[in-house]
């Protein structure tokens, strides 16, 4: 049989409001709104930088592909022009004139297809440099708005940490005013029950947790001197009695 002064019996009480106190505050701190937000925020962010990294490779796919169509068109431009020049001048043989004519005329054919090519790429082009433009926009809102959610969540984080560090210290001082052994079972039944260890009775009414007591529980709680401490059979609970004895 295990006994104890009631006063620290009772001061289990307070010992258990203050830890129900920690274990909520702890909870709040897991489950902040806030931390719900940046979770979604973070997972939009690699989706978003999935995007960008898709966009920026469309762009670069496609100002390459300008870059030769460019090409092609200035190569076809410049022999173009020296064979006109060479036309102008009017040196050479009158069948080599002609084939230049002839050439030149393919040449204007071949650089109006090139251009056509060249300004469906640049088109591509101007829609694939907005979408890296709009990407980055988003990207830059997205930011801001972790920026702000995260100044949210570090100042509920301060907050809750405050007030759990001034509960813990009102633990410290009621814990030490309460006999080691009977600490020592309080500590045990909350472990054992995931955090309630000690139940205020009044009468037979249990205060904290419904509790349905035997018969012989009972009895034994009448029968039971000031200084026993009780313990429920079926949770393992530490019963203090509030009555007055």
């Amino acid at each position: 049989m295990t006994t104890a002064p009631v006063e620290d019996q009772r001061r289990l009480l307070d010992l258990q409001a203050l830890d129900t106190r920690i274990a909520k505050l702890a909870h709040q701190r897991r489950t902040l709104p806030v931390l719900a937000t940046l979770a979604e925020l973070d997972g939009r962010a690699e989706d978003l930088h999935r995007a960008q990294v898709e966009a920026r490779t469309v762009a670069a796919d496609t100002r390459r592909e300008l870059t030769k169509a460019e090409s092609d068109v200035e190569q076809v431009r410049s022999r173009a022009a020296r064979h006109q020049k060479q036309l102008d001048s009017g040196q050479g043989l009158s069948r080599e004139l002609v084939a230049l004519q002839n050439e030149l005329g393919q040449l204007a054919e071949r650089q109006g297809v090139l251009e056509e090519i060249e300004l469906e790429i640049m088109e591509r082009m101007e829609t694939a440099e907005a979408r890296v433009a709009e990407l980055d926009a988003q990207e830059k809102a997205l930011s801001a708005d972790v920026e702000r959610h995260t100044a949210e969540r570090d100042a509920a984080f301060a907050d809750l940490d405050a007030e759990a560090e001034k509960v813990a210290a009102e633990r410290a001082e009621v814990a030490g005013r309460i006999d080691g052994d009977l600490l020592d079972l309080y500590e045990y039944a909350r472990s054992r029950t995931g955090g309630l260890g000690v139940v205020g009775l009044h009468g037979h009414r249990s205060e904290g947790a419904q509790i349905d007591f035997s018969l012989s529980e009972l009895a034994a709680i009448d029968a039971a001197a000031p200084e026993e401490v009780l313990l429920s059979e079926e949770h393992g609970y530490i019963l203090v009695r509030l009555d007055e004895q």
